[in-house]
């Protein structure tokens, strides 16, 4: 029987594509932003993030840039050089940012803070464009695939539909009032959306149409996920799993056809902040407070690369391995 050289654990493209086809990225406490090689576990880029930590990271759709959230301002980095300072800064919240994201096209990008706003900032121009006030602390924002509305989960909470036509909340949620809503996750196919609270519960929703093309919410399964916080809940690319992030230290993958429990994954030492799938859905990056990230091959359940050179926590993970990137979106 021959020998699977070790590249061969890794999705081909990982292995077979020019840098930087894979770009991942984490961060935390110790106010530096590491660029790892996915398949070595080698970081080859540290960033300094002087003024806060940073509470999360996006990389654009397209690879160029890196978004990076702290108290209280965004700051935008390029991931294809070695500048060391920010292209851009988002000024504007005036507490902890907890939430950031790309529109699809890398065009414009949105944000959530602990400041009680969600707002909207253009990637060409400064000052932040529009601003929804969600009379919470929010802790998660995500956008719909559709592109024209904004889903927020908040401190009391609630959690809120932004219609980014109509510029106002089209939809309203409490499934567990005063419970705090940490994490939204909505399927790439806009057929579901998940919302994790502090009580480590998952509820989940159909998403449907209405003529009116409001989104609504048809209620589908409550799951009790974890003991401790849910502090990420995440759909897979496929829609066919759920990943959990607890601060019970472990990751579970649950299959979306029963909400079956289908991994545990288990090796952490301490809170599990953030998780991200590969674009396949056949792998998991996890960041934890214990100061590491680590890759996991769900089809096993086993971490099969751990990234270490944080000093103090990992609150926050992000992975763009997607085939497209710039020379093909360029012709």
């Amino acid at each position: 029987q021959l020998h699977r050289s070790t590249d061969e654990a890794f999705p081909p493209t990982w292995t077979a594509m020019p840098s930087p086809s894979v770009v991942l990225t984490t961060s935390g406490y110790d106010h530096t932003i590491r660029f790892w090689e996915a398949t070595s576990g080698i970081c080859y880029r540290t960033l300094q993030y002087t003024e806060s930590q940073v509470n999360r990271l996006e990389i654009t759709p397209d690879k160029r840039h890196l978004a990076a959230a702290g108290n209280p301002h965004i700051k935008l980095y390029d991931v294809n050089s070695n500048n060391p300072q920010p292209v851009a800064t988002f000024e504007g919240h005036t507490g902890n940012v907890t939430a950031v994201g790309f529109q699809k096209d890398s065009k414009w990008l949105y944000s959530g803070s602990e400041d009680g706003t969600v707002k909207i900032w253009d990637m060409r121009a400064p000052g932040c464009q529009r601003e929804y006030e969600s009379r919470a602390s929010v802790n998660t924002v995500v956008l719909h695939p559709n592109q024209g509305e904004l889903i927020s989960g908040d401190q009391h909470g609630n959690i809120r539909v932004w219609d980014l036509t109509a510029n106002s909340c089209s939809c309203e949620l409490v499934p567990e009032v005063g419970t705090a809503v940490r994490s939204i996750s909505v399927a790439s196919d806009a057929s579901l959306v998940v919302a994790a609270n502090n009580h480590g519960t998952c509820y989940v929703w159909r998403l449907l149409r209405e003529s009116t093309m409001a989104t609504h919410f048809e209620p589908l399964h409550k799951l009790k996920a974890h003991n401790g916080y849910i502090l990420k809940c995440l759909l897979s690319p496929d829609v066919q799993y759920l990943a959990t992030a607890s601060s019970d230290k472990t990751v579970k993958l649950w299959n979306l056809d029963g909400f079956k429990l289908e991994k545990e994954l288990k090796g952490h030492q301490k809170w599990v902040w953030d998780c991200v799938f590969s674009v396949d859905a056949a792998y998991l990056v996890t960041a934890s407070s214990d100061t590491t990230a680590r890759l996991w091959d769900l089809s096993s359940g086993e971490a099969i690369r751990i990234y270490s050179g944080h000093q103090k926590a990992v609150v926050c993970c992000s992975l763009n391995d997607s085939a497209s990137d710039q020379r093909e979106e360029e012709q």
